[in-house]
């Protein structure tokens, strides 16, 4: 077995020697001698050297190996330089405020320099020399995935996930896969939402009519019951992320897409300045950018309205809630970014994210006698398939319970989204500390009403199981024998939304977390 290691990294040592000469060349050696490596230096964070050879890519730590040859970094003066690109949303603001505090945790001291409208570097430095740099590029979410694919950026600021082109874009240029492993962190969130002067009638729309009224194939208010009265829109720039999101969730579900004779507007307040001083008007903005205008309530059929309200957002009952992310390539990132990135999912960054103007996600409660909207819709819709027997069941079970805003949604069958994905780590982070020793939890899985009554309860126990699952394993460290964490499920016992809609079902499918 020795010979074959002995032959194996010879074979590799004269490939590597065949390589072409340059500026970038090293040559890597374990300390005891036994093994060497050459080729191209890609990256040295500080910690790892990632190193191009004949065999494609390698990762190497940086304390078993010395390094020889002209690529060799400065092991005494290295800056770890971060590179972040993608939607000005974030990179205006958010990004920076969080740099800012971030440094202040570390006791480091913080330079900024603006290179022009779009480009500024952030200098973090402790008493004696420059620990790091963030280089920060504000653009659009599509520029902020194509750097991060091209790798000209360590982390891409994005309004939304990847579309199907950019996914195949990543496997085909070798950045890995898109979807799988945490590559995206949610920093903070926002709402999605269509706005009117405060002198228009009209305070709730549906998807539908959202997306006939922001598109224009509807010309009239009184299309989408309003006065008879022209529509005028106002959307955001294009190729923004939040224009981009509204085409992905609203107009494509809708088979809408955008005609000609809006007003785009380069900023987000113009545009709500512009909506609230007349009544004609119809915008699209965020939660966070209303300015003076009236955000729409979203309706459907069945008599549900869904405001985007601060608890509707962290627990995504608001159909368009918006997840600010930090998406990661595949690589490792040096480890003053990986404590960047752990800082953003710090409950010490809720401050910030709420002083720059967004939703953070602090966990928080709401009693269950503050359920009645959807205690007396259920009942109104008790039926053969979910009986009143049932809702008193239900009942029984959570009302001496209060409901966390953590909440877990499925894109279907038992795949989290996003933001679920990140309330997994966040809820078991909570339990690891402490926070909810001896308390009882329960996970309570509900369905949407979509197909028989009894395969859909037993699929949104399923889901309880997987999050519990999910949490466990998130949570190596937490003493569950101090707490309470079970599961139960209702089925389409407790309906959020209506069920004749795409956009319905998915607020429906989910599983709520419920404390006592």
């Amino acid at each position: 077995m020795h010979f074959l290691w002995r032959s194996l990294w010879a074979a590799i040592w004269l490939c590597a020697s065949a390589m072409t000469a340059s500026a970038n060349d090293v040559k890597l050696t374990s300390r005891d001698g036994a093994i060497q490596i050459e080729g191209t230096l890609l990256t040295y964070d500080g910690e790892f050297y990632r190193v191009e050879t004949i065999y494609g890519p390698l990762t190497l730590d940086g304390q078993g190996v010395t390094c020889d040859g002209p690529g060799c970094p400065d092991l005494n003066a290295f800056v770890a330089n971060i590179r972040l690109s993608g939607a000005d949303r974030m990179a205006d603001v958010l990004i920076p405020a969080m740099i800012q505090a971030f440094a202040m945790r570390k006791g480091l001291s913080v330079t900024r320099e603006v290179t022009n409208d779009r480009q500024s570097t952030f200098e973090l430095k402790d008493s004696e020399r420059v620990q790091a740099r963030f280089e920060l590029s504000s653009g659009t979410t599509a520029e902020g995935y194509a750097d991060l694919i091209a790798e000209e950026a360590d982390i891409a600021l994005v309004l939304r996930e990847p579309r199907s082109a950019e996914i195949a874009m990543a496997r085909s240029a070798a950045s890995g896969d898109l979807l799988k492993g945490r590559r995206a962190r949610v920093v903070a969130l926002d709402g999605v939402v269509a706005i009117t002067a405060p002198s228009q009638q009209l305070r709730s729309i549906s998807l539908e009519q959202m997306a006939a009224a922001l598109s224009g194939s509807v010309k009239r208010w009184s299309d989408i019951g309003g006065a008879d009265i022209p529509i005028i829109r106002h959307l955001p720039k294009p190729e923004s992320g939040l224009l981009e999101t509204f085409e992905d969730r609203v107009l494509r579900p809708n088979a809408a897409s955008l005609a000609e004779g809006a007003t785009h507007h380069e900023f987000l307040e113009d545009l709500a300045d512009a909506v609230a001083g007349d009544t004609f008007a119809i915008g699209l903005t965020t939660l966070s950018e209303i300015g003076n205008a009236i955000p729409l309530q979203v309706a459907g059929s069945c008599g549900f309205e869904t405001n985007a309200t601060l608890s509707a957002l962290r627990s995504e009952d608001y159909p368009l809630t918006l997840p600010l992310m930090l998406y990661t390539p595949a690589r490792r990132l040096p480890l003053i970014a990986r404590e960047f990135l752990d800082f953003t999912q710090d409950p010490a960054a809720d401050l910030v994210i709420r002083r720059a103007g967004f939703v953070d996600q602090a966990i928080t409660k709401t009693r269950f006698d503050d359920q009645g909207d959807r205690l007396a819709h259920a009942i109104s819709q008790a039926g053969p398939e979910v009986t009143l027997d049932d809702l008193q069941a239900m009942v029984e079970a959570l009302r001496d319970r209060d409901r966390l805003s953590t909440t877990f949604r499925f894109t279907g069958g038992t795949r989290l989204d996003v933001q679920s994905q990140e309330n997994i780590i966040r809820l078991a982070r909570a339990i690891e500390t402490g926070a909810f020793n001896d308390q009882d939890l329960l996970l309570a899985g509900f369905s949407d009403g979509d197909g028989p009554a009894e395969p859909n309860l037993t699929l949104s126990l399923k889901r309880a199981k997987t999050v519990l699952r999910l949490l466990k394993e998130a949570a190596p460290d937490a003493d569950f024998k101090r707490l309470k964490l079970r599961t139960d499920a209702f089925g389409e016992a407790l309906p959020m939304a209506c069920d004749d809609t795409d956009w319905g079902r998915a607020i429906n499918r989910r599983v709520e977390v419920w404390v006592k």
